[in-house]
């Protein structure tokens, strides 16, 4: 049995437990209890492989990290993946070594890109163990919240 036609997909990539970390996964909740029509919602840990099987027969695809690239905490990173490569930099944190950064790089590499990837990277300050985001993470993912909606509006 073949996955609904969604429209688009959104990844939110984490750790739950991993403070700041939660942040892709938190967002990706949110959207996905508003049961918005042709949208399907995946959380992720972030492992590429698993990555990229997730957005197979997407054409639309937003993925939501935390990012730790050294810029302002709740800094919102928005990168078109589609149209330029991802810095790895930006995705130190992830205990994985074949992570977003490398998946999104490879699967552009083998043409198995979707036709829009949206990469939204929000610039976190604690990735210890832990449940409770940084002030400036939570208010991060409210604006990227609404961004994502906004995006997900226009491209329908």
């Amino acid at each position: 049995m073949s996955e609904p036609d969604y429209t688009s997909l959104v990844i939110g990539v984490g750790n739950l437990y991993r403070s700041d970390d939660a942040v892709g996964i938190l967002i990706a909740r949110k959207i996905n209890n508003m049961a918005l029509d042709r949208v399907s919602v995946k959380e992720q840990s972030g492992e590429g492989t698993s990555l990229m099987d997730a957005w197979k027969g997407y054409g639309r695809v937003l993925i939501v990290d935390a990012v730790s690239s050294g810029a302002a905490v709740g800094s919102i990173h928005r990168l078109d993946a589609s149209k330029e490569p991802i810095p790895s930099k930006f995705f130190s944190c992830s205990t994985h070594n074949f992570g977003v950064a490398e998946a999104i790089e490879l699967a552009r590499t083998l043409s198995q890109l979707p036709g829009h990837l949206q990469l939204y990277g929000i610039e976190g300050k604690n990735f210890q163990p832990g449940e409770v985001l940084s002030s400036e993470v939570e208010q991060a993912m409210e604006l990227v919240v609404g961004e994502i909606l906004q995006t997900i509006s226009s491209l329908s």
